[in-house]
């Protein structure tokens, strides 16, 4: 994963998307990190071929899982993402 961030906001969220995005999986989580794959991977970071359309792609996952609230479970990750990026720039300082 690069540098420690398990005591960061978000950890969690950010760890299985990395590793299911290593596993070629199209998760919520590997969607969610796609998103944020070039903040990053200047955090240190490794991704694997992060996917092109994660945006669209992550918001039609989520409306599978429930429409009604797509909307409001996508802004919630991410916040949750940009979370864990401003924490990591901190750290780094």
């Amino acid at each position: 994963m690069g540098p420690d961030t398990s005591g960061l906001p978000g950890h969690d969220l950010v760890r299985r998307g990395l590793d299911d995005l290593a596993r070629g999986e199209r998760t919520v989580e590997s969607l969610l990190v796609s998103i944020g794959a070039s903040r990053l991977r200047r955090l240190g970071l490794v991704l694997d071929a992060p996917f092109a359309d994660a945006e669209r792609s992550l918001y039609d996952q989520l409306a599978l899982e429930g429409a009604d609230a797509a909307h409001s479970r996508y802004n919630a990750l991410v916040r949750r993402l940009v979370s864990f990026e401003r924490a990591a720039e901190c750290a780094a300082r």
